[in-house]
C-alpha cells in the first residue's frame, strides 16, 4: 500500500496508432504528472517495438518469429505494470470502436479491484448511441469528456474506492504468474542505467525469457 505522501502510478491504456492518437495519450498522461501523479504510458515507456525488432533481424531472426515473441514480451510488460507497478487505471475510449488493448487492460484492472475511470469525447457509438455496457460497466455507466477533468476525477475514484494492496502472486491464476514474472524481469532490464540506449540489451533479455527454443527458426 502506498504511504500518504508516495506519488500514485495510474497505468493510461487507449488507441496509439496514429499521432493524433498519441498525443492524445500523451495529453492526458501529461495532465496527470502535472497533478501529481506517475504515469505508465506504454507508447512511450514501453519498448521501442521496431527497434528492438531490427536487433533481433540482425541477429538472424526471421522477422515473423522475432514480431511474434516480442509480442509476447510486450504482452507480459503490460500484464506486470497493471498488476504490480500501477494502482489505478484511465482508459481513453475515443475511436470508432474502443481500442481491443486498451479493453483488455480495462478488464484486468477492473478484475484486480483498481480505481478505473473513463474518458470520451467522442460521439461515435455503437448500441443506439451508447457505448457498450460490458465496457461501460466496468466504469459505472460513467466517463469524463474533458481531460483537464481526469486528475480529480480519478482522485474521487481513488478515494471512493481506495488503494488495494497488490495481489500476492501465488493467488493469480499460473499463466498470470508466468507472465507478470516474465514482465517484471524484463522492466528491472528496461530501468537498468542506460537502458533507454541500449536496445541491444534489451533484445538480449527479450530472446532469453520469450524467444522459441527451436532454433531452426533463424534464417538460414
Amino acid at each position: 500500500m502506498k504511504h500518504s505522501d508516495e506519488q500514485i502510478r495510474v497505468y493510461c491504456a487507449g488507441p496509439l496508432f496514429n499521432r493524433s492518437e498519441r498525443e492524445e495519450m500523451t495529453a492526458i498522461a501529461d495532465q496527470l504528472t502535472q497533478t501529481g501523479y506517475q504515469v505508465y504510458l506504454p507508447h512511450r515507456d514501453g519498448m521501442e517495438f521496431r527497434l528492438v525488432l531490427d536487433v533481433l533481424v540482425e541477429r538472424n531472426w526471421d522477422t515473423p518469429t522475432a514480431a511474434q515473441f516480442l509480442h509476447e514480451a510486450i504482452f507480459a510488460l503490460d500484464v506486470y505494470q497493471l498488476v504490480e507497478e500501477c494502482e489505478a487505471m484511465v482508459w481513453n475510449l475515443n475511436g470508432r470502436t474502443p481500442d481491443e488493448g486498451a479493453v483488455s487492460e480495462a478488464a484486468m484492472a477492473w478484475i484486480l479491484g483498481k480505481p478505473l475511470i473513463a474518458y470520451q469525447d467522442d460521439v461515435r457509438s455503437l448500441i443506439q448511441g451508447r457505448v457498450n455496457p460490458l465496457l461501460v460497466g466496468m466504469v459505472e455507466f460513467e466517463s469524463v469528456d474533458q481531460i483537464d477533468l481526469i486528475p480529480n476525477v480519478l482522485s474521487e475514484a481513488i478515494q471512493n474506492q481506495g488503494l488495494r494492496p497488490s495481489v500476492q502472486s501465488t493467488l493469480l491464476p499460473a499463466k498470470v504468474q508466468r507472465a507478470v514474472q516474465a514482465g517484471r524481469v524484463l522492466w528491472d532490464a528496461m530501468c537498468s542505467e542506460g537502458a533507454q540506449e541500449d536496445n541491444e540489451m534489451i533484445a538480449t533479455v527479450v530472446e532469453e525469457l520469450f524467444s522459441p527454443n527451436d532454433r531452426s527458426t533463424l534464417l538460414a
